[in-house]
C-alpha cells in the first residue's frame, strides 16, 4: 500500500532537480572569468517532470500557481539574451547569485513537502 507513494517521488524528484540545477549554477560561478564560457542551466521542473513521466503537472483549482522547478534534466546553454563580456563569457555573478537563491527555495520547498507527507502518513497510521 505505502510502496510508491506518489508525492514522495515528486518530492524527491523535485529535490534532484534542486540538486542537479545548483551543480550547473556553481559550475557558471567557478567559470565566471574563463574566455568564451557559455551559462548553462536547466529546464524548469514542470518541464522535466512532464517529459520524464508523460504527464504535465495540474492544477486542481486556479488558485494554483503554475509550478516551477524533475527527475533527470539536461543542463543546456542559458538562451537569456545578455551581453557577453568582452571576452565572450556570458555569466552574470550577481544573476548566478539571484539562481541560487531561488534553487534554495526550490529545495526547501521539496523539504517540506516530504516532511509534511510523512506526517500525515504517521497520522493516517497512529502515530504522532
Amino acid at each position: 500500500m505505502f510502496e510508491k507513494v506518489a508525492i514522495l517521488q515528486i518530492a524527491q524528484a523535485m529535490a534532484s532537480h534542486a540538486a542537479q540545477r545548483q551543480g550547473a549554477i556553481s559550475q557558471n560561478i567557478a567559470n565566471a572569468d574563463t574566455p568564451g564560457y557559455a551559462a548553462r542551466d536547466i529546464a524548469p521542473f514542470a518541464e522535466a517532470y512532464a517529459a520524464a513521466t508523460g504527464a504535465a503537472m495540474r492544477a486542481t483549482r486556479p488558485e494554483h500557481l503554475a509550478s516551477a522547478g524533475a527527475a533527470r534534466a539536461a543542463v543546456s546553454l542559458r538562451s537569456e539574451a545578455g551581453t557577453p563580456s568582452p571576452n565572450g563569457n556570458s555569466v552574470s555573478l550577481e544573476g548566478e547569485m539571484v539562481k541560487a537563491v531561488e534553487v534554495k527555495r526550490q529545495h526547501d520547498l521539496a523539504l517540506a513537502i516530504y516532511k509534511t507527507s510523512l506526517g500525515v502518513l504517521r497520522s493516517g497510521l497512529g502515530r504522532r
